[in-house]
């Protein structure tokens, strides 16, 4: 699919109802699920730094880059960038970096307004706007139709503010975010009110663990749904737990259940 053709795709599943936008960590695990029949693809931080053996939040720019061209260039879907926030403090150096990323075969990318620091863990108010903003900025330049997400890091970051989590998600959609992202919520009725608020911005939900369906949050008005790092997490922890019971063991019960590799090769073939 041509980008352009992808980039109207991705902007076509925001403006009306729920999709899901599961997220791979490499080009396998990509594959699949576009076998599978999703209609977009989301990268994770956490998810490729583990396929790297890094922790989360410590890949350089350079292999972030690369491994979005690599994710667009093997897949037919749209693909969405978990892009941190930004790998940069200052807005020129976030608006070089966004200019870098748009030039990569993404349909859409997202910036946070976390720090990196546990003393103070989300940017301060007007610094995290102007960041947006930078962002935005170097998506019009580009001249591509990306969809900007701006997520407020609340929740995972120590501070679960309701009411600041809404005012920054709503400074960011003033300063030019398309799509809008609280991570780390899960009561229903705070989501709802988040839909209810940033109406009629497309909002994003993280569901990391089984607190909801679907269905759930379709029928609240969540218009996007990603998984983060859920799908690798779940990948290396049953990798895990089939090697600890050959090692400590010395049996194979947990090989038994997997998918015959013949599947995979039919699929990759």
């Amino acid at each position: 699919m041509h980008p352009d053709a992808r980039h109207n795709l991705f902007l076509q599943l925001h403006a009306t109802g729920c999709f899901l936008v599961p997220n791979p960590w490499d080009v396998g695990s990509a594959h699949l699920l576009e076998h599978m029949g999703f209609k977009a693809l989301a990268s994770t931080s956490s998810g490729f730094a583990w396929s790297r053996g890094l922790p989360d939040h410590k890949v350089t720019l350079p292999l972030v880059l690369e491994h979005l061209r690599e994710m667009c260039a093997a897949v037919n879907v749209p693909v969405n960038a978990d892009f941190e926030n930004g790998f940069a403090t200052d807005t020129e150096d976030v608006f070089e970096n966004f200019t870098a990323a748009a030039h990569t075969g993404i349909s859409g990318i997202s910036i946070e307004d976390s720090t990196g620091d546990t003393n103070n863990p989300l940017f301060d108010f007007d610094v995290a706007v102007e960041r947006v903003r930078a962002a935005r900025k170097a998506i019009q330049q580009s001249k591509q139709a990306i969809v900007l997400t701006g997520r407020s890091e609340g929740f995972i970051a120590n501070r679960p503010d309701l009411g600041e989590t809404i005012r920054r998600l709503t400074a960011y959609a003033d300063a030019g975010a398309d799509c809008l992202f609280a991570p780390g919520m899960k009561s229903l009725d705070d989501i709802a009110l988040v839909v209810k608020e940033l109406s009629p911005k497309p909002i994003n939900v993280l569901v990391y663990s089984n607190f909801t369906t679907v269905a759930a949050l379709a029928d609240i008005g969540v218009r996007r749904i990603s998984v983060g790092g859920a799908l690798a997490r779940t990948a290396y922890s049953a990798f895990v737990a089939a090697a600890q019971e050959i090692a400590n063991l010395g049996t194979f019960d947990k090989l038994a259940s997997t998918t015959p590799p013949t599947d995979f090769n039919t699929i990759f073939g």
